[in-house]
């Protein structure tokens, strides 16, 4: 799946995705007619197609946008291997944000089995390409969007939901961040500003270069050293903070 130029696989191992069984039977039928074609994975929820393409690798994924649990988008962030993506749902507003992550085709319910020959073909010549994953893709839609209402960790196939007001504290380790939340402790691989990026600027502060704090949690500030302070968490958590963001914490408190 990375390097060079193009190649068109001798079998398109698809997984379908969709919290509607009648939708999921249509697209069999339809993929059906196309000898090429392997279903590997019929997914109801976001969860399932989590697990689905950790686990059997497809090539592509037909995704619905609109599913309980995790949607189309937040599944695309928790996949962090390149698959081929084709989004179809009955609702064209999101056709725009689909191909702001760079999805190989949108389909549009109702559709035809011709329609769905077509995104096949655009799959076809887009599989082996270069590409970064569906996780790295997903990032472009995010600016200009209001801030996250839930932090998404996947752990091999299992996903673990934070609410963002359940997040304590987060800290960067390396190319990851470490959400600390209710007493448990999760790892995401993320940096730790496109985190602050997205989760609300009215109750999360970036106190230091390696910290993110829930300001709620917040007891007091202490006097460290010497023009040095730490913020002491209601927890007893104890927390450095650095100039610049003592200064972001005053203004907020």
């Amino acid at each position: 799946m990375s390097g060079g130029a193009a190649r068109q696989p001798d079998r398109l191992r698809v997984a379908i995705v969709d919290d509607e069984a009648p939708a999921r039977a249509l697209l069999r039928e339809y993929l059906a007619a196309h000898a090429d074609v392997e279903v590997v994975a019929e997914c109801a929820n976001g969860f399932e197609a989590v697990k689905a393409v950790a686990e059997l690798d497809p090539d592509l994924i037909l995704l619905d946008v609109q599913m309980p649990k995790l949607d189309g988008f937040e599944v695309l962030e928790l996949i962090e291997r390149p698959v081929a993506v084709i989004f179809v749902t009955a609702y064209d507003e999101h056709a725009l944000r689909a191909f702001e992550v760079h999805a190989v085709d949108y389909l549009l319910k109702p559709f035809g089995p011709d329609r769905l020959a077509r995104a096949l073909e655009h799959a076809r010549t887009r599989i082996g390409a270069a590409t970064l994953p569906p996780a790295k893709l997903h990032e472009t839609a995010r600016p200009g969007r209001g801030p996250a209402e839930r932090v998404l960790v996947r752990e091999g196939a299992e996903v673990h939901v934070i609410a963002a007001a359940d997040l304590d504290w987060a800290r960067a380790v390396d190319d990851y961040v470490e959400l600390h939340a209710g007493g448990r402790t999760l790892r995401k691989q993320q940096p730790l500003g496109e985190l602050a990026a997205r989760l609300d600027p009215q109750r999360f502060v970036r106190v230091h270069r390696s910290f993110v704090v829930n300001v709620e949690r917040l007891a007091r500030v202490e006097l460290y050293a010497k023009d040095s302070r730490i913020a002491i968490l209601r927890d007893g958590t104890r927390l450095p903070l650095s100039r610049a963001g003592y200064a972001r914490l005053r203004e907020l408190l």
